[in-house]
């Protein structure tokens, strides 16, 4: 069924009040203090050290190891370390190296932060770490990981530095090239070192005024290989990066209380910033987002209680911003979104709110596959290419009330509500032509 609602040339300024659309309560995400764990090696494959771990007062060395059969560094210091402090205690530069003398290190190793500890990479001693994509056996490759990696148990903190992989054979940055094509569709890629927040964190992780490129790999579904990935760490915050060239911009499991905001997304070669399984408060704010060969933000599966505001999204490959698969009690605000498939699509998620963005893409907003009790209110629409709104497949229960929508073709105008959608709500919406059209308003 076509249905247009009548309009008017002027612009009508709306009171949003009115229309309570902030019910849903998403508090401020703080970091999370945690009590300080002992040092535990539970999961990993390296054994801890014999030493207990030691205060920065003195050398950090006691409690930096070393597994030569696995090429892996495990840091368990309790207050903090470097890479200063392991290139002091290994004295091996085909395990770690400093290549010159304002801070560029090679790594050709894993790095394991033990639970309990603390590891800062930050201008005090590195400007750039090269990672090595080229792991120094097949065997170990076979018996840990087809790539290095970073991967955190305790805290990392991460402040203005450049981290990436490196390719000793080109000399350059690793490039992969593997792909999604579609639902379980995966062409594996070259493995790319990655940087993992495990589930077990007992800290936050901060990653800030830093860059962070060419990570991660596609690999099926296997933990980690996204590139950049939150699995714990409950209170992290990615603020004022460069996150780009890396397969997904990040990903998190499970995590929650994470602060992502001021950054760049951008070249990822999958999805921009994938929220994923049960991430709940987190808040995605003021990012640009775009030029991801996915959508440019999705929050999917079980997520809630997520806040996305003030970001600009554009030109990704897939839609600006999903609501997927059972994303709960969260809201999209005040985002400038255009250049996409479809601005905001809400998928098999309900109880959301959207209001207040601006979009302008091939679909303006959809509320697809059975979706049920989201709001969207007071959003600019203009220049769809197919329907400024689309309500499709069993979606029932949801409110349109006081979007804008502006077009110069009749296609740019239209809301749609397929036959299999059953007590939706449209009222107070506005359509503005930017031209003359002459339209048919049906009953």
């Amino acid at each position: 069924m076509l249905v247009f609602v009548t309009s008017a040339l002027a612009f009508i300024i709306f009171q949003y009040t009115a229309f309570n659309v902030l019910p849903i309560p998403i508090h401020e995400a703080k970091a999370i203090k945690h009590k300080t764990a002992t040092s535990s090696n539970k999961g990993n494959t390296i054994p801890s050290s014999s030493s207990p771990p030691q205060s920065n007062a003195a050398s950090p060395g006691g409690c930096i190891t070393y597994n030569p059969s696995t090429r892996t560094i495990t840091v368990s210091c309790s207050s903090s370390a470097s890479l200063t402090d392991i290139d002091n205690k290994l004295h091996d530069s085909s395990i770690l190296a400093k290549q010159s003398p304002n801070g560029d290190w090679f790594l050709n190793a894993n790095l394991v932060i033990a639970k309990g500890a603390t590891f800062h990479i930050d201008s005090t001693d590195t400007k750039w770490l090269k990672i090595s994509s080229k792991v120094a056996s097949a065997g170990i490759a076979r018996s840990t990981f087809p790539a290095y990696f970073i991967d955190v148990h305790g805290s990392l903190k991460i402040d203005s530095v450049k981290i990436t992989s490196w390719d000793p054979a080109t000399n350059n940055y690793a490039i992969t090239n593997g792909s999604r094509t579609g639902s379980d569709v995966f062409i594996f890629g070259a493995p790319r070192p990655v940087i993992e927040v495990d589930t077990d964190a007992t800290a936050p992780t901060e990653i800030t005024n830093s860059e962070i490129a060419y990570l991660g790999f596609e690999a099926g579904k296997h933990k980690a290989d996204s590139g950049l990935s939150f699995y714990g760490g409950d209170g992290s915050i990615l603020r004022n990066d460069n996150i780009h060239h890396v397969y997904f911009g990040l990903y998190t499991f499970g995590a929650g209380h994470m602060i992502i905001e001021n950054n760049i997304i951008r070249n990822s070669g999958h999805y921009g910033l994938d929220p994923h399984t049960g991430t709940h408060d987190m808040i995605i704010r003021n990012n640009a987002v775009f030029d991801n060969n996915g959508s440019g933000i999705i929050c999917s599966l079980n997520c809630y209680n997520i806040l996305i505001e003030n970001n600009k999204v554009h030109d990704n490959a897939e839609n600006g911003i999903d609501f997927s698969r059972n994303m709960t009690k969260s809201i999209a605000r005040n985002n400038i979104i255009y250049n996409e498939p479809t601005g905001i699509f809400v998928s098999q998620s309900h109880n959301n709110q959207i209001f207040n963005n601006t979009i302008s893409s091939g679909i303006g907003i959809e509320v697809g596959s059975g979706s049920s009790n989201n709001k969207i209110v007071g959003n600019s629409i203009s220049n769809s290419i197919t329907e400024a709104i689309l309500i499709d497949t069993d979606s029932s229960v949801n409110t349109f009330t006081s979007n804008k929508i502006v077009s110069s073709t009749p296609q740019g105008l239209k809301i749609i509500q397929d036959s299999t959608s059953k007590n939706n709500a449209l009222a107070n919406n506005q359509i503005v032509t930017s031209r003359g059209i002459s339209l048919n308003h049906p009953h």
